[in-house]
């Protein structure tokens, strides 16, 4: 289940790439959400889930951070190549570190473990052999979007940890958040009166990316719920691979030795840094940020 939605994820992003062709991010970010809204809310219906919550405040501060990460991976991946737009955001395991760091330091009862420091580091290096191949001055530009992408991720991930703590059903999550990607992307194509008439192609990479992200959350999140954490937070990074081949067989992406090892390194530092937050859970019994991603 793992593999086939880190496969379906990168394949939303190679959808979503091709539609920046027909569309603008808003309303890439608007079909994917009204998609994601009728299959969720079939799928919750059909389970008999209830949508009624009794924490609308939790959504909302969950969707504003996710949908904001969404719309800027986006705009993001629009301009970079695949691959490195995908790492850019995959970099949120690494940003979850750096916000454990800065809570230890915060709080100043508990030591900073300096193996979650080096995890931080690396993926900063990575980051830096990433960027580095493409530097000039268009391609910067999407390459900070991508990275602010992760941070926003990073803070999605944790409210879902929150929510899922409180007994909120996971299709009863994705569905408020696909809400909020609708609203936020009619919003955002309002304001940039961007509108598009559609074509049968753009069309159809809309509805691609749209069934193709349901299909990862669904997957993904069961694989969370059956499986064991640590085994899915690694095999996520099965997406970058995939982004990766797509990039160089679709869109002839050069490959550079100084990408390819910038990757590998926040490959290695994610997965270090979600073994060790895994490890402070079952020492502490505190909160697990080992959540499924459900973008």
């Amino acid at each position: 289940m793992m593999v086939c939605a880190t496969f379906l994820f990168a394949s939303m992003g190679v959808c979503v790439k091709l539609a920046s062709a027909w569309y603008g991010t808003g309303e890439i970010v608007m079909y994917r959400g009204l998609i994601g809204l009728l299959l969720m809310g079939a799928l919750t219906r059909w389970q008999g889930v209830s949508l009624r919550t009794t924490v609308p405040g939790m959504h909302f501060w969950r969707s504003i951070s996710g949908v904001t990460a969404l719309c800027l991976w986006f705009y993001s991946i629009s301009g970079l190549p695949l691959a490195t737009g995908m790492t850019l955001n995959y970099m949120s395991s690494v940003w979850m570190a750096l916000f454990l760091i800065g809570g230890a330091v915060m709080v100043g009862g508990s030591r900073v473990d300096g193996r979650l420091v080096a995890t931080v580091l690396a993926g900063f290096v990575g980051v830096a052999l990433i960027l580095r191949p493409t530097i000039d001055g268009s391609q910067l530009w999407y390459g900070l979007i991508g990275l602010l992408s992760g941070v926003l991720s990073a803070m999605a991930y944790l409210q879902i940890t929150a929510l899922g703590r409180i007994g909120e059903p996971e299709g009863r999550v994705v569905f408020y958040f696909s809400c909020g990607g609708m609203l936020a992307g009619a919003l955002l194509t309002v304001l940039l009166g961007s509108f598009h008439d559609h074509t049968v192609e753009g069309a159809l990479m809309l509805l691609a990316a749209g069934l193709s992200a349901t299909g990862a959350q669904w997957l993904m999140t069961r694989a969370y719920a059956i499986g064991r954490p640590l085994v899915n937070a690694s095999l996520n990074y099965l997406g970058i691979a995939f982004a990766f081949v797509y990039s160089v067989l679709l869109f002839d992406d050069p490959v550079h030795w100084m990408s390819v090892a910038g990757m590998l390194m926040v490959v290695v530092a994610g997965i270090a840094a979600a073994r060790l937050r895994q490890r402070r859970h079952d020492q502490t019994g505190g909160p697990d940020t080992l959540s499924p991603e459900i973008e």
